[in-house]
């Protein structure tokens, strides 16, 4: 018993020695203290802050290879950097670093003075160079300028004056952004150029998505201005508003409506709608509809329609009108009737309105009434049989005794509205940029 006594407490202090020294740093420390190593130590440190020149009020006391540091710097940054400068000296045990931030105001503003110094310095010997570069870099674009002011070239090359003046700017643009290149590059600041382009981008992406509607708008005018998918003093439908074309701005179609009112569409809404143009062809056809009385002889009222539509002067042989059976209506055939015209010299509106009146004349002339709505009553008293249609009788419609005559359909008032349209085109200047030469779609 006593024999196991004595094995346990002698196995007991080598495990706790062996635990503590798990603990311990890597490395020896010796065992007797070198005041000649410390010394060392202590110069060697001296020296290298003396060389950084930024640790002035800072002493170094070395013992047993423990170094003391005391005093203060201008910011925390520079206290962590002495610590890892101090450990890379050989022979440093631990650091014990008790530098402060100094408070002093004067110790604080120096360094910034010496700085605004140096940077003055510095500014008066670039200002040759300065003035060199800014001088190169204004050149350029005054050139530029001058290369953008000529109007030969570019209203030459350019479909419109609205192209021509977008190419202008692209060189000013051009000229501008190679000046400030040259003027950075002459200062050996091109790592800016990045900086800058790169913050001009994140500002235009943003200007971009806040001015979305004018940027599809400015595209739109140029695609019009190239294309022109009409000419000055068409007529034109636009998203349900029609009139004639005035002049096509860099931001908006302007119509004269046929009630002479002025209509002013946006180009990026020109350039999504379905646009008609009436104008382009000159003949153009006009349909109406006739309701005859049912009991009539359809084939017979045809007859009679195409008869009266081809007597009509202002419609044309070629192509020819033409007469077709609509459908039933409540209480009558509806039959169509169709004529072409040249809608250059003939009224589209009055000849429609000239060929309804004549047809029906000749429809009258023959016999065949446009009978009224037919309605069918029911009688209050519940069990009474119902009565009978009730029409107007056929002998109280009014018929013609004499032929119709022909009316005079020319395009007066067509006439007159392109008349105004030339009025107005001429105040309109280099705004229009609409021009009879450019490619149409």
């Amino acid at each position: 018993m006593r024999l196991f006594l004595i094995l346990m407490l002698s196995i007991l202090p080598l495990s706790s020695l062996a635990q503590d020294a798990a603990t311990q740093p890597e490395g020896t420390i010796a065992v007797q203290s070198d005041g000649q190593q410390d010394a060392a130590i202590a110069n060697r440190i001296r020296e290298i802050i003396g060389q950084l020149g930024r640790y002035e009020d800072v002493s170094v006391i070395v013992a047993d290879g423990i170094v003391t540091l005391r005093g203060t710097t201008l910011d925390t940054a520079q206290i962590e950097a002495l610590n890892a400068l101090v450990a890379r000296v050989e022979g440093v045990v631990a650091i014990e670093n008790r530098v402060t931030e100094s408070t002093d105001v004067v110790e604080r503003l120096n360094p910034a003075v010496e700085r605004i110094r140096n940077r003055t310095a510095q500014a008066i010997a670039m200002a040759p160079l300065v003035l060199v570069a800014a001088g190169a870099g204004v050149g350029l674009f005054v050139l530029g300028l001058l290369i953008a002011r000529r109007r030969n070239p570019w209203d030459r090359i350019a479909p419109n004056a609205f192209i021509a003046d977008i190419y202008r700017q692209v060189i000013r643009l051009f000229f501008a952004v190679a000046g400030v290149v040259l003027a950075l590059d002459l200062l050996n600041a091109t790592a800016l150029l990045g900086t800058i382009l790169g913050a001009a981008g994140i500002v235009g992406l943003a200007i971009g998505f806040a001015v979305r509607d004018t940027v599809e708008n400015f595209i739109a005018s140029i695609m019009l201005s190239i294309r022109q998918p009409f000419r000055p003093k068409d007529l034109v439908e636009i998203q349900g508003d029609i009139g004639h074309v005035i002049r096509l701005t860099s931001r908006a179609t302007i119509l004269l409506s046929l009630d002479g009112n002025h209509i002013r569409i946006p180009n990026s809404t020109v350039f999504n709608s379905r646009i008609v143009n009436f104008t382009r062809n000159d003949e153009r056809r006009f349909t109406f509809l006739m309701g005859i009385d049912p009991n009539a002889d359809i084939a017979e009222a045809q007859r009679i329609m195409m008869s009266a539509l081809e007597e009509l002067p202002f419609v044309l042989q070629t192509p020819a009108p033409s007469v077709w059976v609509e459908g039933l209506g409540a209480s009558t055939i509806d039959i169509s009737g169709a004529g072409w015209i040249m809608q250059h010299e003939t009224s589209i509106a009055m000849a429609k309105g000239e060929a309804i009146r004549i047809v029906k004349s000749r429809l009258e002339e023959a016999g065949i009434t446009l009978p009224e709505p037919t309605y069918r009553l029911i009688t209050a008293a519940a069990g009474q049989p119902l009565i009978g249609d009730v029409r107007t009788p056929a002998g109280t419609l009014p018929t013609a005794t004499t032929p119709a005559e022909v009316r005079d359909v020319d395009a007066g008032e067509a006439k007159a509205l392109a008349d105004i349209v030339d009025a107005e085109r001429e105040t309109a200047g280099d705004e229009d940029l609409l021009r009879r030469e450019a490619p149409q779609e």
